[in-house]
């Protein structure tokens, strides 16, 4: 048949692109306008000029080097320079004349401040395009009403995400799949599918597992007896011996796009043999190489190299049999130091773990590649333990991402949940600070531990719809010990680094403060839930709530003080713009950062009004407190 008369070929022609509408592309463009402004002012990147102020709110321009180039719009400045800017306010113009908002051509416009060099401008305009796809995507055919997502279950929630990281501009890429791809593995599309499993042979291959757990065991729960026979078979089938080859899960993009291909020879020589697709269906998740069994929900999850391009990492979306093989061994030592630990035990605080890993060795990049690189790490499965099998008595799941999700008509989840809890802001967020902070900051000060304490990360366990608890997950590819690893189990050893006092604290400041409560902060002001000065408030009374009932730590509260006046503006966007497909180097995360100036710390503004009304103590050991001005954060 002559494929321009295909009916299938033209189906799916017209379905790849049927969010893309004027109006709809107009909507999410200048959504994607406003955040590139705010963020990008956020760090110094651009400076919009102030030219009046209505109210709370003031007008700002932005204009390029020539000043034919304007963006007008209202916008609130806001604790720790967040730009809160009303969205329907932006106006573009040329020359005085007004014309429609265009993401593409706003990073154009503005390459040269931003630092975009000419061989990643390229990349990173197809970053963008992509987003806008998937917003258009999400607009166009997931509608929905935060007041009801709000009450869903764990999975309608953790697909009906539709912004990603709330910081990155660029966040959600995905450069590699198409736009067949797309409504099958992209998280909000929500599409249930199978697994592919593979056996890879035993001599090139690691698998890991931690303390009470082992291969066998693991296929028993994972797969169980009857698909276990039936891989044996094939296996058997071919002639091999199924005892020399471990059973592999692998994402299905990565079968087709890169190992079926990459690893022609591995194939053609028995080495990696495919097996089929899972009995068991499953759902992706919000960090993309990971998924869900939605089958079995109390199995574990499944996290499999992706090498594609995703918010700062090419081919690094894959998993390096290094690192697989140190996993399990550091979740059990974090579990360990986790339950032998009162303070977490009675705030309930947990770890879902990395209980085994499974990294293949391709003889052909480790011998052709001297240095590492991601072709190294394209075949490699890990197993994460399901939350599911943590939830107590009137418990239920949600991705501590939702609190910051807005739906298609800017309401807020987090405004729905307070409502549906029946209780008042100030106890809501009272609960969720003692669920989520606490329990953070007393891993980093007793223990030198920070995980990386973002959204997409924690999992909130809510009772009546408020939060009681928190787990949390990534722990071995992105936790790290704040110290020289002293005494510490070599495989532990690993995660270790030191950093200067100065930015000690950055996995607060940064990655809670300001990636995180930033946003929720401004939010909750926005929809008059929580007037943002009253949310720092809580937030400086929950950490001298914790300090208090630990004072054998009190040294170590000075030395690292939360209420320092200021601290480093980490810059995460420019770390992007410099190298859009290498963020950071995961052996030393530290030497990337990137800072610009400082940003006043809202504790710090928050124990002065507590002062001034007499409900807190001086600070005796930081004395540049005593210069931020009540209401200046």
């Amino acid at each position: 048949m002559d494929q321009h008369n295909d009916p299938s070929l033209q189906d799916a022609g017209r379905i790849a692109v049927a969010q893309l509408e004027p109006e709809t592309w107009s909507q999410v463009n200048r959504l994607l306008v406003r955040k590139a402004i705010a963020e990008f002012a956020h760090e110094l990147l651009l400076e919009p000029i102030a030219t009046g102020a209505d109210g709370i709110w003031q007008t700002y321009v932005l204009a390029d080097e020539a000043q034919r180039l304007q963006y007008r719009f209202r916008a609130r400045k806001m604790s720790l320079d967040h730009w809160h800017i009303d969205p329907d306010s932006i106006v573009k113009s040329i020359d005085g004349k007004a014309v429609p908002l265009d993401a593409l051509k706003f990073v154009i416009e503005f390459q040269k401040p931003l630092g975009i060099r000419e061989a990643m401008m390229a990349v990173y305009l197809d970053e963008i395009s992509s987003i806008l796809y998937g917003a258009a995507y999400k607009r166009a055919f997931k509608p929905h009403h935060a007041a009801r997502l709000a009450l869903g279950e764990y999975q309608q929630i953790e697909t009906g995400m539709t912004e990603g990281h709330p910081t990155f501009v660029a966040n959600n890429g995905r450069i590699g799949f198409d736009t067949l791809d797309y409504p099958i593995y992209a998280p909000e599309a929500a599409h249930a599918q199978s697994i592919i499993w593979v056996a890879v042979v035993r001599r090139n291959a690691t698998f890991t597992a931690m303390q009470g757990l082992d291969y066998q065991r693991l296929m028993d729960e994972e797969l169980g007896a009857e698909t276990i026979a039936g891989f044996k078979s094939i296996l058997e089938a071919k002639g091999l011996d199924a005892d020399a080859y471990y059973f592999m899960p692998v994402h299905p993009w990565q079968w087709f796009n890169r190992i079926s291909m990459s690893f022609a020879a591995e194939i053609a020589l028995n080495n990696v043999v495919y097996l089929g697709p899972s009995p068991d269906l499953y759902l992706p998740q919000q960090s993309i190489r990971t998924f869900f069994n939605i089958s079995h929900p109390t199995r574990r999850y499944v996290k499999m190299a992706l090498s594609i391009l995703n918010m700062g990492f090419m081919l690094m979306r894959g998993l390096s049999p290094e690192d697989m093989a140190a996993t399990p061994p550091v979740n059990d030592w974090v579990r360990g130091l986790v339950n032998a630990d009162p303070y977490l035990q009675d705030n309930g605080f947990q770890i879902i773990c990395e209980a085994a890993t499974l990294g293949y060795r391709n003889s052909y990049y480790e011998q052709g590649l001297k240095s590492d690189s991601g072709y190294k790490h394209m075949l490699s499965a890990l197993w994460r333990e399901s939350p599911v099998a943590l939830l107590g008595k009137n418990e239920r799941l949600m991705t501590m991402a939702a609190l910051l999700h807005l739906d298609p008509q800017g309401e807020s989840l987090t405004a729905a949940l307070i409502e549906a809890s029946g209780l008042d802001a100030d106890t809501w967020i009272e609960r969720y600070l003692k669920a989520y902070l606490s329990p953070i900051l007393h891993c980093l000060y007793a223990y030198d531990i920070i995980y990386m304490p973002h959204g997409e990360n924690v999992i909130l366990m809510l009772e009546d719809n408020a939060p009681a608890r928190i787990v949390m997950k990534d722990i071995a590819e992105e936790m790290r010990i704040l110290n020289d690893g002293a005494g510490l189990p070599e495989t532990v050893q690993r995660n270790c680094i030191t950093v200067r006092d100065e930015v000690w604290l950055d996995g607060i400041f940064t990655d809670v403060f300001d990636c995180y409560f930033r946003h929720l902060a401004a939010i909750l002001d926005d929809k008059g839930v929580l007037p943002e000065q009253r949310f720092w408030t809580l937030v400086a009374k929950c950490v001298e709530d914790y300090q208090a009932s630990q004072p054998q730590l009190a040294e170590k509260f000075s030395r690292h003080d939360l209420f320092i006046a200021e601290f480093p503006r980490n810059c995460i966007n420019r770390l992007q713009l410099r190298d859009n497909q290498q963020l950071l180097d995961p052996n030393d995360p530290a030497k990337g950062f990137q800072y610009a100036g400082t940003l006043r710390n809202p504790l710090a503004a928050a124990k002065v009004r507590a002062m001034a009304a007499g409900q807190a103590k001086p600070n005796q050991t930081k004395p540049g407190v005593a210069t931020v001005e009540a209401g200046q954060e």
